[in-house]
């Protein structure tokens, strides 16, 4: 089955169905409150993120640094979200996401 990359106004999800339509009706039912913004056929064995995309620029590993984070905070959330924006320069929304989503992941 073909794979289908789906842009809605606040996803991007990776579809296997049998055509655009099919992966356009995919996005309306799972988020019906979203636009579809784009829909592109992918390579069946084949996703590739672009790094740049996302923000990660340079040798900077963001789920590391997040560990790191939390591991000199013992744990803290707020202390680590204070040290990841220290470290990375980036915003508060940015280093709570990337320190929530490390501690979710059991870091």
């Amino acid at each position: 089955m073909p794979l289908f990359e789906v842009e809605t106004t606040s996803h991007i999800m990776i579809a296997c169905a049998e055509s655009e339509t099919a992966a356009r009706e995919f996005a309306s039912t799972n988020y019906p409150h979203e636009d579809v913004l784009r829909v592109t056929h992918r390579p069946r064995d084949a996703w590739v993120i672009s790094k740049n995309l996302l923000g990660i620029r340079g040798s900077l590993d963001p789920c590391s640094t997040a560990r790191d984070c939390l591991a000199h905070a013992r744990g803290d959330k707020l202390h680590a979200v204070r040290l990841y924006m220290k470290e990375t320069g980036c915003d508060l929304e940015q280093a709570r996401k990337a320190i929530e989503s490390n501690m979710a992941v059991g870091w």
